[in-house]
């Protein structure tokens, strides 16, 4: 007996001591643990689609839900409700008309032109319905872009919102020209040549196409085109298969929301994050979303008071605007639990959680193109995402070396990458495999190569080349620290520098410019700026170049800041040097050369003064 108790004792003993240890040495494992075997568990689902060759898509689940709860709200959409039924049904409508009357066939690729809208969703499900692949167009992109997007997804149809028909006015002869037919949702045009789906839509049988037509047998099926930036030149087709479709629908589950939740997407639906994440991750659960048409802060907690919204999407600057707000005693007063988002810096996360109540914050890494996600499942301030050992285990990702001042990766002797050390900054890489395969773009296989890296640190191996600064700590939390070559983030968008670059250069008195981005204290992301060299016997014209950059850039793109200089510096490889001039950034008092900053009012580029710069620093100045 005694011997017996002794036992107990000792084993009661050691597993209170591995407690303690576990507790002190791997305090998040069994929610480590927990969070990946529920992603894993998915991940098992899409692997069984590629043996089986049966794809249950998204828009398969959503017909699913549809037949399953067709009364439930699925879109709330400026007071108005549109169950599962009713878009399941116009979606249906939709179909027919573009069956039988704008003659779309199954592989087909349509581009769309829309804003936030239930019918955004219905003419995207309608066009699946058929098989046809979708290219969600930027609405803030202008023409050359427009027309450059055509022809890099090979897109033969545009579809386009009412309210963005006008927009076409400067480049509809030349979509005409190209073969291109475009199709409004209206009932009447102006244009001849533009055609009317409303007034046959309303005539239309809201009777199922016939299911083979979105049938397909690979999760590899391209089934969406989403633009990005990238990391230099016009806009590239991110090409989205119904593998990447399906795993970011399960974004919203894997953090812990339920068919119970109500989301909030204010975020355009043309990118990933409002369309891949918000509205799959809705669809995958048979929950309700709050589509607006376009953020307003002023009207978010509201919003979410009146929808008893307890999930929003997000991106750093959104919370910021939140945060900018006059306080009300009604701060805290709302059913929100969790946020879905990114590029949420740490001190706004602070300043969230202080003013609106201990809201989850679930920060997701990852490009629209990219084979790598990262999710910060823990809830860490400032940190995107979570690494451990079961997660290396799966995917194969490193941080190397990278030298800002060269704007390239250190080698070793043998020519191959050195991988940094724990807490230290390097650029961020992942393995192309079966299991993290990246799919590129559309249109040029040479586009596609340049997001690869090959022989990284053994012959024949292939990554793909994030374009990120990021550091990982010893507990294995991930920190964003900045981007590097070609591309910044302004506004929620990441703006393309060589894009930027050559739009100013058809300006007639510049003869080189030089595009990059600058830290400005309070605001996310960094604003354009660009450093340019005059042409001899001409002189700098603000009011020309305010004239250019507002016809032919997104405003998001526009540089702000305007940098004159006598000779440009380059790198020893000849590239444009950047690091130096994102450094010394825009201070007029520190900068002997003649600064301009963008003035709206003015409606030109005015010098930057002492006064002026302070002003911006005081947030007194909207930029």
């Amino acid at each position: 007996m005694t011997l017996s108790l002794g036992w107990l004792s000792a084993l009661v003993a050691g597993v209170f001591s591995a407690h303690v240890l576990q507790k002190l040495c791997f305090p998040y494992f069994w929610r480590d643990l927990v969070f990946l075997l529920k992603v894993m568990r998915y991940g098992v689902k899409l692997e069984l689609f590629k043996l089986t060759s049966s794809v249950h898509t998204v828009l398969d689940r959503f017909i699913q839900q549809a037949q399953r709860i067709p009364n439930k709200p699925f879109v709330i959409f400026e007071g108005s409700v549109h169950t599962y039924r009713d878009i399941e049904q116009r979606s249906n409508r939709l179909a027919n008309v573009f069956l039988e009357r704008v003659n779309l066939r199954k592989g087909d690729c349509i581009a769309l032109l829309m804003s936030n809208e239930p019918d955004f969703l219905c003419v995207w499900f309608g066009l699946a319905k058929l098989g046809c692949s979708v290219a969600f167009l930027n609405t803030q992109i202008k023409s050359k872009s427009l027309l450059h997007c055509f022809k890099c997804c090979g897109a033969r149809t545009l579809i386009v919102g009412s309210d963005l028909v006008k927009g076409l006015d400067g480049i509809l002869s030349s979509l005409l020209e190209d073969n291109i037919q475009v199709w409004a949702m209206k009932s009447q045009s102006e244009h001849t040549q533009v055609h009317t789906l409303l007034d046959k839509v309303d005539a239309a049988s809201d009777q199922p196409v016939p299911a083979v037509l979105r049938a397909t047998t690979s999760v590899k099926t391209p089934n969406l085109y989403i633009f990005t930036s990238g990391t230099t030149g016009l806009p590239k087709a991110a090409v989205i298969t119904h593998f990447q479709s399906l795993k970011a629908a399960a974004g919203f589950w894997a953090f812990g929301a339920t068919e119970d939740d109500v989301m909030y997407i204010p975020l355009p639906l043309y990118h990933s994050a409002a369309s891949l994440i918000g509205i799959g991750g809705t669809i995958e659960l048979g929950a309700t979303c709050i589509l607006k048409k376009k953020f307003s802060a002023s009207q978010f907690w509201s919003d979410c008071r009146k929808h008893d919204v307890t999930v929003f999407q997000y991106i750093g600057e959104l919370c910021r605007y939140l945060c900018n707000q006059p306080t009300t005693e009604e701060d805290k007063v709302h059913k929100v639990r969790m946020g879905v988002g990114n590029g949420l810096r740490q001190d706004v996360w602070q300043e969230f959680h202080s003013r609106f109540g201990n809201i989850k914050m679930c920060e997701v890494y990852g490009s629209t193109e990219g084979n790598l996600c990262f999710m910060n499942h823990i809830g860490r301030i400032g940190t995107v995402g979570r690494s451990n050992f079961f997660y290396r285990l799966l995917f194969k990702y490193d941080l190397i070396k990278y030298d800002m001042l060269k704007d390239e990766p250190v080698k070793d002797p043998n020519g191959f990458c050195q991988r940094v050390e724990k807490g230290e900054t390097g650029l961020l890489l992942s393995k192309v495999s079966a299991l993290s395969p990246f799919f590129g773009y559309a249109g040029s296989r040479q586009l596609t190569e340049k997001k690869l890296m090959r022989n990284v640190f053994v012959k024949a191996d292939t990554f793909f080349n994030t374009g990120d600064l990021m550091a990982e700590d010893q507990e294995g939390f991930i920190c964003f620290r900045d981007r590097v070559g070609d591309t910044f983030r302004w506004k929620g968008e990441n703006v393309a520098t060589t894009e930027v670059a050559e739009t100013l250069g058809q300006v007639d008195f510049i003869q080189e410019v030089n595009v990059y981005g600058v830290e400005i204290q309070g605001h996310e992301g960094r604003a354009g700026m660009a450093a340019m060299i005059v042409r001899p016997g001409l002189t700098f014209d603000g009011n020309k170049l305010f004239e250019h950059v507002m016809r032919d850039l997104p405003a998001y793109a526009r540089p702000l800041f305007i940098r004159l200089q006598e000779v440009m510096e380059m790198t020893s490889t000849f590239k444009q040097q950047k690091f130096q001039l994102v450094q010394s950034g825009f201070n007029p008092s520190t900068i002997s050369d003649l600064l301009y900053v963008l003035d709206y009012q003015q409606q030109n580029y005015i010098p930057l003064t002492d006064r002026i710069y302070q002003s911006i620093l005081a947030r007194e100045l909207k930029l």
